[in-house]
């Protein structure tokens, strides 16, 4: 029979990580650190058992504007490139600490440009940081360069990511607000990163219904959906307990579209109201190519194992669901295949597995 992992042994286990964000998950004393150091002065408190607490208080509103908010102080202390590598190389050491093996985490580098840096220098500082992080080896981590939907320079941010390709940047992404905001005006940065042979996953179906799904998949070239969860409103119920998909949730399902999905986050921002109630349970279920991610660990005050663990206790998981899930997390990641089949067969198979074989929750992911 297939065991309930405990919260430890799940912390134990080689997890992959695909949506998260730099900017969502800086450690509260660092936020006060950065501040002091900078001149910042607009923090609500500088205590920081109160800082960590005004952030996952503001930020779960149940709203995603409300939600996007308290964003205003992460980004105010990341505007210098010391400041940004101890950010990314924090980062890599709490996802590697919590055993995350693999991580591609995402970051608006125009939002890093009030104090002279350019979009180049702040892209830099993310990757030395990633780096430094990293160095120790118990991670490989990747920077998806976004662009802020909202804003009318996609293509410019677009091109900066294509730059630094070789250097750790593995994709392109839009994120903010979706309403009033569609993924085709930005149609040309899309293109441009498809002219390249790039990646492309996109903010779509969070907040915002499925024309925003369809937008981002048909028309923008999107290979994952960040969050995506709206794919449920193409999902019917029967009253016999069937299910009847639409054409869209069938597209997405029968092209193996991953979906990037974020539970905790979603429930902050009043997509579900709790976790059992999220979509997540029945796209697994039908088989779609769910994954589970973070988005924004200081926000959101949560961690990978501990989405995975409010699944275990939602849905009941097990350890056969929990690796479908990461394996699900790895084939869908923008690293190259080569590389994405040896984390595969050298970290995710053989930590699983030795988790199953040891009641102690001893596993290979560090």
């Amino acid at each position: 029979m297939d065991e309930r992992p405990s919260f430890e042994q799940i912390r134990r286990a080689p997890k992959v990580l695909l949506h998260d964000h730099l900017d969502g998950g800086l450690r509260p004393q660092t936020v006060i650190d950065l501040a002091a150091e900078h001149g910042y002065d607009g923090l609500p408190t500088t205590d920081v058992d109160d800082l960590a607490r005004w952030f996952t208080e503001g930020a779960n509103r149940r709203d995603l504007v409300l939600y996007l908010d308290t964003f205003e102080h992460t980004v105010g202390v990341m505007q210098e490139r010391d400041a940004i590598v101890r950010v990314a190389a924090e980062c890599a050491q709490d996802l590697a600490d919590d055993g995350v093996v693999y991580a591609e985490v995402r970051m608006a580098p125009e939002l890093c440009l009030e104090r002279g840096l350019t979009l180049d220098e702040a892209i830099l500082a993310m990757l030395e940081g990633f780096r430094l992080g990293s160095a120790d080896g118990r991670i490989e981590i990747g920077l998806l360069v976004t662009a802020m939907r909202h804003a009318a320079n996609s293509k410019e941010v677009a091109e900066a990511a294509l730059r630094h390709r070789d250097e750790g940047v593995v994709g392109f992404d839009i994120a903010g607000s979706e309403a009033g905001n569609p993924p085709t005006r930005h149609l040309d940065a899309f293109r441009k990163v498809a002219e390249e042979n790039f990646h492309i996953t996109i903010h779509a179906g969070e907040a915002f219904g499925l024309p925003s799904i369809w937008e981002a998949v048909q028309i923008c070239g999107a290979e994952r959906l960040g969050h995506g969860v709206r794919i449920i409103d193409d999902v019917t119920v029967l009253p016999d307990g069937g299910v009847q998909l639409g054409r869209l949730a069938s597209f997405v399902r029968d092209r193996r579209v991953p979906l990037e999905m974020c539970p905790t986050s979603n429930v902050n921002t009043g997509v579900c109201d709790t976790i059992a109630d999220h979509p997540i349970g029945l796209l697994r279920r039908l088989r779609f190519r769910v994954t589970v991610n973070t988005d924004n660990r200081l926000m959101s005050g949560t961690s990978m194992t501990q989405e995975m663990h409010n699944l275990v206790q939602a849905f009941g998981y097990g350890w056969d669901d929990l690796e479908w899930l990461t394996l699900n997390a790895m084939k869908s990641a923008f690293w190259p295949f080569d590389r994405r089949l040896r984390i595969i067969n050298e970290r995710i198979k053989p930590g699983y597995a030795a988790l199953r074989a040891s009641g102690l929750g001893v596993s290979l992911a560090g």
